[in-house]
């Protein structure tokens, strides 16, 4: 199968230095194996540091018949999922492997061997890969599979235990994706820029849509979340703020069961009332700001609704036990 790794980057100066070479080498090593180029795609966000300049020189320095390298640029500030969407549309391999700046493969030589076995299923959407996650206090914590269920009118999301492989979503900052299925379902959904959401809204539609997804713990990358752009870029309540704007977004995309559609509503003075009381206004402004892209909601989940397979109930059932 042909490879196109993408790379969004916005900046991550500091971090390149040290975790692009390893996706280089990776993509050099399946491009070997397979007697192919493998592409590595960077593009970045309008980034305001030198990342454009660490990025070109790596790439200079890596001239192989195996890898194809290509930088694009953002001439604005667009956010995630606009970003990932650039690379994907320039993208030429069957499967995308999606690896955010602050991630690397831990194992450069047998990092592919495992995930794409499984898209010798044709109706295999994604696969998620195990997080080796560096947390703020140095500690370790294996992530990468996720569980949820709707409850009080949201969908209610946590890590899920990771000995298991099915899934409710993969991550966008480390997983694979069939790029044919990918073009269907649109990629990622844009009105979630600059971040959070649009990963897990891709996964709940392919779900929703018919497909499968799969989390594989033997595919393993080092994450190191502390050191990605969102936390060193962004206040915590302007990451709060969006956090919120876009878990309504989803909702309002996606939840078409009449009895949840009917829950949410009646839940929402709650969850409006209840961060009030504890001081926090954050919800109450993702409201309003989702209020305004009411007209392009609708929209968009018009195109969504037309491809839905199944119901919500349906998506959640078999991961409901793991969240209550």
């Amino acid at each position: 199968m042909k490879v196109s790794f993408i790379v969004p980057n916005f900046n991550g100066e500091e971090i390149l230095h040290k975790n692009l070479p390893r996706v280089l080498e990776a993509a050099e090593l399946y491009g070997e194996a397979i007697q192919h180029f493998t592409e590595v795609i960077v593009i970045d966000d309008c980034s305001t540091d030198r990342s454009v300049t660490v990025i070109e020189s790596i790439f200079s320095k890596k001239m192989s018949k195996h890898v194809k390298c290509l930088l694009l640029k953002n001439s604005v500030n667009k956010g995630f999922s606009s970003t990932v969407n650039k690379g994907a549309r320039q993208a030429t391999g069957e499967i995308l492997v999606l690896l955010n700046t602050d991630a690397y493969p831990e194992d450069t030589k047998n990092f592919l061997v495992s995930p794409l076995g499984y898209f010798s299923d044709p109706n295999c959407f994604a696969v998620g890969f195990m997080d080796k996650s560096v947390e703020q206090d140095g500690s370790i914590v294996m992530r990468g599979r996720g569980v949820g269920c709707w409850k009080r009118g949201v969908l209610v999301h946590i890590k899920g235990n990771v000995s298991k492989q099915n899934t409710l979503w993969v991550s966008g900052g480390s997983s694979a994706y069939r790029k044919t299925t990918w073009d269907t379902l649109g990629g990622m959904n844009e009105i979630y820029n600059p971040f959070y959401w649009e990963d897990i809204d891709l996964s709940y539609r392919a779900l929703k849509s018919g497909y499968s997804i799969i989390f594989d713990p033997k595919c393993v990358v080092v994450h190191e979340h502390e050191r990605g752009a969102i936390k060193r870029s962004r206040s915590r309540f302007t990451v709060q703020t969006i956090a919120h704007r876009n878990q309504l977004f989803f909702v309002w995309l996606n939840l078409t069961d009449p009895a949840l559609l009917i829950a949410h509503i009646l839940w929402l003075p709650y969850h409006i009332l209840n961060t009030l009381r504890q001081g926090d206004c954050t919800f109450l402004i993702g409201f309003f700001q989702a209020v305004m892209r009411l007209p392009e909601i609708l929209r968009l989940k018009g195109h969504n609704s037309a491809q839905f397979v199944l119901s919500d109930g349906q998506v959640v059932s078999e991961f409901t036990s793991e969240v209550r």
